[in-house]
């Protein structure tokens, strides 16, 4: 009977012993946005964002069925003054606190992602990179979130900085790294 119970609690833990969840080690969302006639970057990060994904049992499926949620008060282009203009004239001039990118598809150099702004979702083929961590980098059109009120409510706020040319194309990337936790 000894033998019988060391041989199921041996089992028991070789089973059990492979069971690894992936999780978030670190996540960056950035962003690039231009100014001026001559297409002049600016660019930022939000300091608060979320990951949910609901199977973390291999990498690639925590990365496909990933959520990640993004404070828009949160914004970061490292300068308070212009933080604060773009909560209050671009963010809130339609009342858009969240951001929303739902991972929809992936392949080895494109993934595909849903991002929700302004209660407008389109889907962002963004390029994939999988080498060193995970980055997916691509590009929004404002007009496609119904967002050019707000795109005018900075550029009237920073008109004279912008030279009255605030561009409506935004760059945004992804850089996640993952952890894995084995019991």
């Amino acid at each position: 009977m000894k033998k019988v119970i060391l041989i199921l609690l041996t089992l028991a833990t070789i089973v059990f012993a492979n069971e690894c969840r992936y999780d978030a080690k670190t996540l960056h969302v950035t962003w690039e946005a231009y100014k001026t006639p001559l297409k002049i970057g600016v660019g930022g990060t939000f300091d608060n964002i979320s990951i949910k994904a609901a199977d973390t049992k291999s990498e690639k499926s925590f990365l496909k069925t990933s959520t990640v949620i993004i404070d828009t008060s949160s914004i970061n282009s490292k300068n308070k003054g212009r933080d604060a203009k773009l909560v209050k004239y671009f963010f809130a001039v339609q009342g858009v606190k969240n951001i929303t990118a739902k991972v929809v598809s992936l392949s080895d150099k494109i993934i595909n992602i849903d991002i929700t702004m302004n209660g407008v979702t389109k889907n962002i083929p963004m390029k994939l990179n999988t080498s060193d961590k995970i980055e997916a980098q691509g590009y929004i059109d404002l007009a496609d979130f119904n967002m050019l009120p707000s795109l005018a409510g900075i550029n009237k706020a920073c008109f004279s900085k912008h030279k009255g040319k605030t561009w409506q194309d935004v760059t945004i990337k992804f850089e996640l790294q993952t952890h894995k936790n084995c019991k």
